[in-house]
């Protein structure tokens, strides 16, 4: 198989890797709420569903958004290459490209589901663009540098300084609210609901909220600059002549990973207050290390040319990453919340992983027959067409001034 094909299908497999473990994460959130998903205890989870609960953690929540942040670097630093291939200026494309995410981000957070990510990505966005032209040592330091302060500062919910560390009765009444609001209410209820409910109950320092929204950022970017740096060495550039270096790399972070989100998720059980140094380490750094051994695990399988035809459905789904995002939320949302079957709160988390499985099990099989017929999904296209201002959703060509005086630089000949 040629290389660069390779390379690519890879890429594009990784995405879709990704979203399955988002769905299987995300799915705590649709039946509990973003804020509830922490509390199971108040919807009486207990059990098999307690021990499902503590197994998604340890091993899919905060180790698979990561992977998604990850391809989000690489796709930024091949964009760029192929951007200044063609003499167009790759910061506007991008720019107009992460403010088109941050509004389908919005849209997506206020008229279908709270636990958005794409308008923190477009934010986060903007912020990459100074790393874009740096080289690759440095990108490496930096995302070094700020996964460890992340983990130091225990920035997960586990740090006593967050005010949703421990949650307050007025928390505890929003959680019960929204039992009963999401799982019965009708549609405009429910967004009323999100829009005007406060779960902090108006009692926290907004300096300390604006402290969180200003450090809560770390514990992603290393994955976003972890990303950049592949694309610039050419980590997935041959896959199969790097298959070596995959398997080493996944023989160490994996095993790692497990071992710290595994302790971060036992102390939290025994509910160790003082321990919220170690559970930081354990979420964010952990969590980080066992996505990195996925991404090398998933891209060992695809350099064996036995596996690789039976990942082609993981290359659909991530060909249509954006719009399967999104289809997602309103599948789920349907499925969980009062103007659908209404199962908030009810189904139960091995119910929820079920429904999970088999949501993702369809767009394995939906994408395929999709791509058959388009080239692009619907969202993609869009932000195509406004990334490059083309109708077609595709690079302008060079003008032929600009191409004349390419054709005669010195040392094209």
């Amino acid at each position: 198989m040629n290389t660069s094909l390779t390379r690519i299908s890879l890429i594009d497999g990784l995405r879709g890797f990704s979203l399955a473990g988002i769905l299987m994460a995300n799915m705590l959130a649709f039946q509990y709420g973003v804020y509830g998903q922490n509390e199971l205890h108040l919807f009486g989870v207990e059990g098999v569903d307690r021990a499902v609960y503590s197994l998604l953690k340890i091993v899919v929540v905060g180790s698979f958004m990561p992977i998604f942040a990850f391809m989000f670097g690489f796709g930024m630093i091949k964009l760029t290459e192929s951007l200044q291939s063609r003499n167009l200026r790759p910061k506007c494309h991008l720019f107009r490209r992460f403010l088109l995410l941050f509004v389908i981000g919005l849209l997506h957070m206020n008229y279908v589901w709270e636990g958005d990510i794409l308008a923190f990505y477009g934010i986060l966005g903007f912020f990459l663009l100074m790393f874009l032209n740096r080289k690759p040592k440095t990108l490496l330091i930096w995302a070094i540098i700020l996964l460890v302060v992340a983990g130091l500062c225990g920035l997960p919910a586990s740090n006593p300084m967050n005010p949703l560390a421990n949650p307050t009765p007025q928390m505890e009444t929003y959680i019960l609210q929204s039992k009963e609001v999401f799982g019965s209410g009708s549609y405009a209820e429910i967004k009323d609901f999100n829009n005007h409910a406060d779960p902090l109950g108006g009692e926290v320092n907004p300096a300390l909220i604006l402290l969180l929204l200003v450090f809560t950022p770390l514990m992603t970017i290393p994955m976003f600059l972890l990303g950049m740096h592949a694309a610039r060495v050419g980590t997935f550039d041959d896959p199969r002549a790097m298959r070596q270096v995959y398997v080493r790399r996944a023989k160490l972070l994996i095993p790692v990973g497990v071992v710290l989100k595994a302790y971060s998720v036992i102390v939290q059980h025994l509910r160790g207050g003082d321990e919220w140094f170690a559970i930081g380490i354990g979420e964010a750094i952990g969590g980080t290390l066992l996505a990195l051994g996925y991404i090398y695990a998933f891209a060992l399988l695809h350099t064996r040319s036995s596996r690789a035809n039976r990942l082609s459905r993981f290359e659909a789904v991530g060909r249509l990453s954006l719009t399967n995002y999104l289809m997602q939320s309103v599948i789920c949302t349907i499925i969980f919340y009062g103007y659908g079957l209404g199962l908030f709160g009810r189904a139960g988390v091995s119910v929820g992983l079920l429904i999970a499985l088999t949501v993702y099990g369809l767009q394995l099989w939906i994408s395929p027959l999709y791509l058959k017929r388009f080239r692009s999904g619907p969202a993609e296209h869009m932000l195509r067409i406004w990334t490059y201002l083309s109708w077609r959703g595709q690079p302008r060509k060079k003008k032929r001034s600009e191409q004349m005086i390419s054709d005669n630089a010195p040392g094209m000949n």
